[in-house]
């Protein structure tokens, strides 16, 4: 082999394997941010203080651990405007999964949001059945009952919820798998709403709501069972989550 074509052939092998190497040590796809509003123990684990969550050896919950597969989860205090520096800033996917009440300024700010192109999975659970260490009137308790009416309201949902029926946990189909409830809620269109250019859609005997809402959406589930860090039936749990977690973001 002539010794040009030859020294031709080397420099090629050369850049070949300097590109390989540079793939292999690109940095990985950083994950998309999400948001986490919630008073449920899923960022933090339901502990009376500092050194006791520390000392916990019980690992992540289940559902932290599930959302950080796919994101970077950013658990959030306030609501505020998309443009501060904290809040929704950043996010464009964001997890409300029993949160408290909501400020006027909390509604606004979360109501833009959305229409701005924000998408949000929503559990809003009119009788929270899970068991929580800390006792009734504890701050630090999860919200038991949502309190989220007048934002409901304004996306044209009117959330009910029939005193008669019986406790236990039950699946309801959704979106062809099939989602624990306990005692939960269903959703009911309302005419006339305030929000102008929001559509809801019902599935799931009412138990979930698709809304298109501006540039946004938002899937809302009048329940929060499936979120409940009691060990069983955890595929089936994991299962459901990951179903909604993709009719809300689109797989992220």
């Amino acid at each position: 082999m002539a010794r040009p074509i030859r020294n031709l052939l080397i420099v090629a092998l050369l850049a070949m394997a300097a590109g390989a190497a540079a793939v292999a040590w690109r940095a990985p796809h950083e994950k998309p941010v999400l948001g986490l509003f919630t008073t449920l123990p899923i960022y933090w684990g339901e502990t009376a203080d500092l050194g006791a969550m520390l000392a916990d050896e019980g690992g992540p919950h289940w559902v932290r651990r599930a959302l950080e597969r796919n994101y970077r989860l950013r658990p959030l205090d306030v609501l505020s405007a998309a443009g501060q520096e904290q809040g929704l800033a950043g996010a464009r996917d964001l997890v409300l999964a029993q949160p408290r009440a909501l400020s006027p300024a909390e509604n606004v700010a979360l109501d833009a949001w959305v229409r701005e192109g924000g998408r949000v999975l929503l559990f809003a659970d009119p009788m929270l059945t899970a068991h929580s260490a800390f006792p009734l009137g504890d701050r630090r308790r999860p919200q038991e009952v949502i309190l989220l009416s007048p934002l409901l309201n304004h996306w044209g949902l009117d959330l009910q919820f029939d005193e008669t029926l019986p406790e236990g946990e039950r699946r309801v189909d959704v979106l062809g798998t099939a989602v624990p409830v306990n005692l939960p809620g269903r959703f009911a269109l309302r005419e006339n709403a305030g929000g102008g250019d929001a559509a809801c859609a019902l599935l799931g005997e009412g138990l979930v709501a698709r809304c298109a809402i501006g540039r946004g959406t938002a899937v809302v589930i009048a329940d929060a069972a499936l979120l409940e860090n009691t060990g069983n039936a955890q595929a089936a749990r994991e299962t459901a989550l990951s179903t909604l977690l993709n009719s809300a973001f689109g797989g992220g």
